[in-house]
This record gives structure tokens, sequence and C-alpha cells, in this order.
């Protein structure tokens, strides 16, 4: 029986349960035994009376120097944002120089003073950065610095001078190669432009450059996580063989035209 009131004990209410301890107590022979229905007084909370509460301004233990630390915190990151802020603009200033590098030199001009600017703006954004070394990974960085290196190399090598150094310009490593492979597609630019004025030895001038240059790139051969160089090289390479194959046309046609001069002279 107090097995069985145990079972059926949850869908009773209180009243009910009165009700049928007196009837059991009612029958004749029955072992009478005080059965007191266990209940939760209402609106009691969940913890029990006497415990500390962590709910309001009176919790039993505090948490020690949590503003300070959150406020160093937060002072940290804004000064981290604007960094950024700033990191952002100067990169599109180092993008927007060397692109006028770029034009400037196939446009015959002399682009000594907007090279001195984006030379500066990269030292600028390098010391910006100095201490906020994880900024300097990000894109938007690494893609300036491949602009200017890009401007760089290609002044250097018009002008017939060394090659500037990753230390020197102040990029990293794979900047500096991103940039290499960049210069590939500017020197075709450069030689077809000069088979389009018939000086085939010219074109084919900078045609050995950008073969150079892919030789010096193909040396590299790292995981992409590394140095995302493998696709520079696919591209040098098939710029080469484009131009290669029309630098030989032009040279064809150009002895052609030659041995036809040297014929009506000849008449």
């Amino acid at each position: 029986m107090n097995g069985l009131l145990a079972l059926r004990w949850r869908s009773y209410t209180e009243v009910d349960v009165k009700q049928l301890v007196a009837r059991i107590l009612a029958v004749p022979g029955l072992r009478q035994t005080e059965i007191r229905p266990k209940s939760r007084p209402r609106n009691e909370p969940a913890i029990a009376r006497g415990q500390p509460s962590y709910n309001g301004s009176g919790h039993g233990r505090g948490v020690k120097n949590l503003d300070d630390v959150i406020s160093n915190i937060e002072s940290r990151l804004d000064e981290k944002d604007e960094v950024r802020e700033l990191t952002i603009k100067s990169s599109r200033t180092i993008a927007r120089l060397s692109g006028s590098v770029i034009q400037g030199m196939h446009r015959g001009q002399d682009v000594s003073a907007v090279l001195t600017e984006a030379r500066d703006e990269v030292l600028k954004l390098k010391s910006l950065l100095h201490d906020h070394p994880d900024l300097y990974h990000t894109g938007i960085v690494e893609n300036a610095m491949q602009e200017a290196c890009e401007a760089f190399l290609v002044h250097a090598i018009l002008e017939a001078e060394p090659l500037p150094s990753p230390k020197e310009l102040g990029v990293t490593d794979t900047a500096y190669l991103l940039g290499l492979g960049d210069v590939v597609g500017e020197l075709r630019r450069f030689a077809l432009e000069h088979l389009r004025r018939g000086d085939v030895k010219l074109a084919s001038s900078f045609l050995e450059k950008m073969e150079r240059i892919l030789d010096a790139l193909m040396r590299f051969d790292y995981p992409t996580a590394l140095v995302a160089l493998k696709r520079k090289q696919d591209v040098a390479r098939s710029l080469i063989e484009k131009t290669r194959g029309e630098v030989a046309v032009a040279a064809r046609s150009q002895d052609l035209a030659e041995k036809l001069d040297a014929v009506r002279e000849k008449l």
C-alpha cells in the first residue's frame, strides 16, 4: 500500500492526499501511519535559504579587480582600432602612389618625387605598426607593400640600378617576392610598346629580363601557407611564352622586310 502511494503521489494535490489518507485510516486493522506530504512553499526560491546569492550587489564573494582588467583590455583595443584605421588609410595611399609611379614610367615621365613620397609612406606605415605586428600581416597591408615593391623594382630595372633588398624597402620577404612576380607583367608591357615602335632588339632585352626573373622565382618551392607564389609563377610563365612568340613573329617580320628592301634596291 505504501508503495502504491509512493507511485501515485505526484498525481494528487495536497487536498486530495488528505482525503485519501482519511479513507485509508478508516479501514479496520490497518496500521495507522502518519503520512505528511512534502511540499515546497509557494514562491520559495530554488536555492536554499541562508546560502549566498550572486544575482545582486550583496553577493557573498566579490570579483576582485575585474573592472581594472576590463578597463585595460578596452584601452588596448581602442588603441589597436585607432591604429587599424590609420593603417588602412596609409595602405591605400601607398597603393595609389605606387600605381602613379608605374603609370608615369610607362609614359616616360620623371617619377622620382612620387617614388620618394611612396618610400616615406612605407616607412611611416612600418613605424606605425611597430607595436602592432599582428596588423602588419593583414591583407590590405601586404597588398600595399606588394604594390610598392613592384614600383621600386621596375624603376630600378629601367634605370639599370641594383635591385633594392626587402630590408632596404622595409617590407617582408613575401611581399617582395609577390611584387617581383608582378614585375614580369610590367616588363611585358614595355616589350610590347617597343615592338609597336619596331624596336625588336629592345623588346628582346625586356624578354630576357622577364625570363631571368622567372628563373629566380622558380627557385622557391614552398607551401602556399608560407608564401603564395605558385600563382605568380604560373602567370609569369604564361606571359613569357606569349611575349616570346610575339617577339619571334616581330623578328621574322623585320627580317623579311629588310630582305624585301634589299631586293628593291637591286632592282
